[in-house]
C-alpha cells in the first residue's frame, strides 16, 4: 500500500486511485477507473470515475519540472497558490470556477470538481462553436476578481498579506521570459514556423522602438502588484458549455497588472478569429463565424468597462479614488496596459516557444504564415500605440485591419 503522507513523488493512474480512497471520496467498495488528461505545460491531471454511480474527480498535480521543457524547474508549491485562488475566487465569482474539495500539501495536489461535461474554450473555436454568453460571463468574471483584489476595495495591510502569499517567482520567471523577453530577440529557444521566420528576423527582432517599449512593459509587469490575477487566462484555460463558464488553471496567479489578463483573453479570441479567416472556406459560414468572434471581443472590452464603473461606485473603499476623474484614470491606464498585453501575446505565441493550436492547426503553410504574420502585424500596433486604445472597437479596428 502506498503512503502519501511523508513525502512528495509524481502519481501514476494507480496511485492516484489509491490516493482518492484514502481521502474517502467514493465508496469503499467502488471500482475506480482512472485516466491522466493532462495536455498542458506544466501539471499532471487525473480523472477519476466510479462507472457504477457516475461519480467523478478530478486530481491536479504539479510536479517538479514543466511538462512543456526540462529547462523549467517550477516549484510544486503553484499547487498550492492556485488552490487558494480558487477559494478566493470560490467567494468572488462562484458560477465561474470549480468546486474545490481537497488540497494536500505534502503530494502538491488538489481535488476538484471534474468538468468534462464542458469543453475546453480553444478546442471548441476550433470547431467554429459560438457562445452568445461567453462575453457577459468572461467579463463579470474579470471585473469580480481584479476590482475586488486591489487596493480600491481590499485593506491595504491585507491586500499586502495576500501579494506576500501569492509570491510566485517560478511561474514568473517563465512569463518574464517567454511573454516579455525571448519574442524579442534572436533567443536560441524560440521556436518559429519556417514561412513566417522573415518576417520575424526584420520586422520585430530588428526593431529597436519594438524592443524598448517592451522592456518597460517587462519592468511595469515586475513592479506593478494592482490585482490579483489568474496569469494564464487564455481559451485553454476556461471551459464552456452552451450557458456556463468555468475558468481553471490559475497556478500563475499573482498580483500583477490587471490588464494582464483582459489583454492575454482579448489576444486568444484573435488567434481564433485568424484560424476561422484562413480555415473556412465557404465566405458565408467565414464571415458569421469571424463577426461572431469581434463582436466577443468588442463585448468583453466595452461590458467591462460598464461593469468596473459600476461596481466601482457600489464597492470601492479607498476614499481618494473617489476624487473626480480618478475612474477614467485608473480604467484607461487598465486598458492601456491591456492592449499591450494583447500584443505580447500575439507575438510570444508565435515566436516563442508555447504555440498554439488556433496557427499550428492550419495545415496550408502559406495560410498559417498569413495568419501568423497577420497576428505579428497587429502585435507590433497594440504595444507600440498602446495608450489608443480604450474602446471595443479601438481593438476590433485593428484586428480587421491586420488579421
Amino acid at each position: 500500500m502506498t503512503t502519501f503522507t511523508d513525502r512528495y513523488f509524481t502519481m501514476t493512474e494507480t496511485e492516484a486511485i489509491e490516493y482518492a480512497k484514502t481521502l474517502s471520496i467514493f465508496p469503499e467498495d467502488s471500482t475506480i477507473t482512472c485516466e491522466e488528461i493532462g495536455d498542458g505545460n506544466l501539471n499532471y491531471v487525473f480523472r477519476l470515475v466510479d462507472p457504477q454511480t457516475s461519480q467523478s474527480v478530478i486530481i491536479k498535480q504539479a510536479g517538479p519540472v514543466a511538462r512543456i521543457s526540462d529547462e523549467f524547474k517550477v516549484s510544486p508549491d503553484r499547487n498550492r497558490i492556485e488552490h487558494d485562488i480558487l477559494k478566493i475566487q470560490g467567494e468572488l465569482v462562484p458560477a465561474y470556477v470549480p468546486e474545490v474539495y481537497h488540497y494536500d500539501p505534502v503530494m502538491n495536489c488538489t481535488v476538484m470538481e471534474d468538468l468534462s461535461d464542458y469543453t475546453i474554450l480553444r478546442k471548441a473555436f476550433l470547431h467554429k462553436q459560438t457562445f452568445p454568453l461567453l462575453s457577459d460571463h468572461l467579463s463579470t468574471f474579470l471585473v469580480q476578481t481584479l476590482l475586488l483584489t486591489s487596493d480600491l476595495v481590499l485593506n491595504h495591510k491585507d491586500k499586502k498579506e495576500q501579494v506576500k502569499a501569492f509570491i510566485n517567482p517560478e511561474l514568473c520567471e517563465i512569463t518574464e521570459d517567454l511573454v516579455y523577453t525571448e519574442p524579442f530577440y534572436d533567443c536560441p529557444r524560440n521556436e518559429v514556423f519556417s514561412k513566417t521566420l522573415p518576417y520575424v528576423q526584420e520586422e520585430f527582432w530588428g526593431d529597436e522602438q519594438l524592443a524598448l517599449e517592451t522592456a518597460k512593459l517587462k519592468f511595469q509587469f515586475l513592479t506593478k502588484a494592482q490585482s490579483l490575477i489568474h496569469g494564464d487566462f487564455h481559451t485553454g484555460s476556461i471551459f464552456v458549455t452552451e450557458n456556463q463558464t468555468k475558468v481553471i488553471d490559475a497556478e500563475f496567479a499573482f498580483y500583477g497588472p490587471a490588464g494582464y489578463d483582459v489583454g492575454n483573453i482579448i489576444a486568444n479570441l484573435i488567434f481564433a478569429y485568424v484560424n476561422g479567416e484562413q480555415t473556412i472556406d465557404d465566405p458565408i459560414e467565414r464571415e458569421s463565424y469571424t463577426s461572431y468572434v469581434l463582436t466577443t471581443i468588442r463585448e468583453i472590452i466595452d461590458q467591462f468597462k460598464e461593469k468596473f464603473t459600476y461596481a466601482f461606485y457600489d464597492q470601492v473603499t479607498e476614499r481618494v479614488a473617489e476624487y473626480p476623474g480618478f475612474l477614467e484614470y485608473y480604467l484607461e491606464e487598465l486598458l492601456t496596459d491591456t492592449a499591450a498585453v494583447v500584443g505580447l501575446e500575439l507575438a510570444r505565441r508565435v515566436i516563442g516557444l508555447a504555440p498554439v493550436e488556433d496557427l499550428t492547426s492550419i495545415t496550408n503553410p502559406t495560410k498559417r504564415a498569413a495568419a501568423e504574420i497577420a497576428c505579428l502585424k497587429a502585435a507590433k500596433v497594440f504595444i507600440l500605440n498602446r495608450q489608443d486604445f480604450f474602446h471595443g472597437e479601438d481593438f476590433t479596428r485593428v484586428i480587421s485591419e491586420y488579421a
